[in-house]
């Protein structure tokens, strides 16, 4: 890796990180005004932002090639995009907290739907625009 691609990596990791905060924050006020009353909030920010960013690696990964396809997109490119935005854009961490707080506060089965719907969802997102795309490249 040059020291270019580590840094262009490392700028798109700070802008989708804040991209991710401006998101949450935006869609804060939303999911208050649907939220059921002492439903101690249901992280669907985080939920929606670790699936869109499943969403568009996919699509990038198809983009650079790895479908088997024509590389569109140069693997610099999917490392800045891919590793280095999305990467801070979507939240391993920020779930994780979040479905221990949910344990924490005994809900239990929000916690197991909270979990195991990140997983199956941002996975299920990821092939969508995996294979979504891979046909047209």
């Amino acid at each position: 890796m040059t020291p270019l691609l580590l840094l262009g990596v490392a700028l798109a990791g700070g802008v989708g990180a804040v991209a991710r905060f401006s998101f949450d924050a935006a869609m804060q006020p939303l999911l208050r005004r649907l939220e059921r009353p002492g439903s101690h909030g249901f992280p669907w920010a985080t939920l929606l932002i670790n699936v869109s960013g499943s969403l568009v690696l996919g699509m990038l990964a198809a983009l650079a090639g790895l479908a088997g396809g024509a590389q569109v997109l140069p693997h610099e490119w999917f490392a800045v995009l891919g590793t280095g935005f999305l990467g801070g854009y979507t939240t391993f961490s920020t779930a994780s907290v979040d479905a221990a707080r949910l344990i924490a506060a005994r809900r239990w089965n929000a916690a197991l739907g909270y979990a195991g719907g990140t997983a199956v969802l941002s996975t299920l997102a990821a092939a969508a625009g995996f294979w979504g795309l891979a046909p047209l490249v």
